[in-house]
């Protein structure tokens, strides 16, 4: 009786103190560096935010957000290494929507999405074709025209297979009744680089790309809701016909496994920083529309989106 009450209290004990010790772990998190994974090459969105968030988080927490990259198969190859990274919430990766959900619909591509656990999603990019500034098209009926006149001639650059670029191009054709020739590289940054070099006529990309390239590009079309704020002269696809509404959300995941009181401390500081108003103003001003994305209504949106892209999975026959 005595053996078993002394193994009981020690047992007490221990939990007690491993709950303390994960308690005051939570409350020094983070105590060193964080590697912020982008799972594209630099020069994107995901980059351009992650570079902006790095001043502010080092304000909060005092500690470095060191970005690093695992380009490859439109952000596939880093999602599918996730899972064996530290799940201890010093490295967190960027987190990429249709992505995480359309691609494991299409093939084997090393992850799915319960792999990722989603801790805060804080913007979002409309899609936009766009063109060099010294293109002949110069508005999307021209584009529209030249694509109708050779089914295929006419190429697009975009992120990778199954990204919102290349959902927004396949919705495109259907609308359109056009062909068009969509080539796919590792991140916008990358599809920016060959409509500028001309290695293609247009580029399916964001508002975003428009603000940081104005003296190079220009907008044909925006699929938002409203013109975008920055482009008033900018129509909506919706405005010419076609009815096209959407985009690419970015957020960040950790591994599975990842503590919830960890997730949760992430996402209160990645909040903190969407709501300093100089981090607002900056994103407004490279072209972004701000979300605010907590993890305790991330299964909810999710859900939503998973809804939303099981539909456009059955339209580019993913799924049945």
């Amino acid at each position: 009786m005595r053996i078993s009450l002394s193994i009981g209290l020690a047992a007490g004990l221990g939990l007690s103190l491993v709950s303390a010790l994960t308690m005051a772990q939570t409350d020094d998190f983070p105590s060193k560096d964080i590697q912020y994974v982008i799972p594209f090459g630099p020069g994107g969105e995901s980059d351009i935010s992650a570079r902006l968030q790095q001043k502010y988080f080092e304000e909060i927490t005092g500690e470095q957000l060191i970005v690093q990259y695992m380009p490859g198969g439109g952000g596939a190859v880093g999602w599918s290494q996730l899972s064996g990274m530290p799940a201890d919430g010093y490295t967190i990766m960027g987190s990429n929507l249709p992505h995480i959900i359309l691609k494991p619909m299409g093939k084997d591509v090393g992850f799915q999405l319960e792999d990722l656990s989603n801790f805060h999603y804080f913007h979002y990019s409309p899609d936009a074709i766009l063109v060099r500034n010294d293109s002949p098209h110069q508005t999307l009926d021209d584009l529209i025209e030249a694509a109708k006149a050779a089914p295929g001639a006419v190429t697009l650059s975009g992120s990778g297979t199954y990204s919102a670029n290349d959902v927004a191009n396949t919705r495109f054709q259907q609308l359109a009744d056009v062909t068009t020739t969509y080539i796919p590289f590792k991140g916008t940054g990358a599809a920016v680089t060959a409509l500028l070099g001309g290695q293609v006529q247009a580029e399916w990309g964001y508002t975003t790309v428009a603000a940081n390239h104005h003296d190079k590009v220009r907008m044909l079309a925006v699929a938002s809701e409203e013109r975008h704020p920055m482009f008033p002269d900018v129509p909506t696809f919706r405005e010419l016909g076609y009815d096209m509404v959407g985009g690419a959300y970015r957020g960040m995941a950790v591994p599975e496994g990842t503590p919830d009181d960890i997730q949760q401390k992430l996402s209160d500081i990645f909040q903190q920083i969407n709501q300093h108003p100089e981090f607002q103003q900056e994103m407004q001003d490279l072209g972004f529309v701000l979300l605010d994305i907590p993890l305790d209504e991330m299964d909810a949106f999710m859900a939503e989106q998973m809804d939303v892209y099981e539909a456009t999975a059955r339209e580019l026959g993913l799924i049945d």
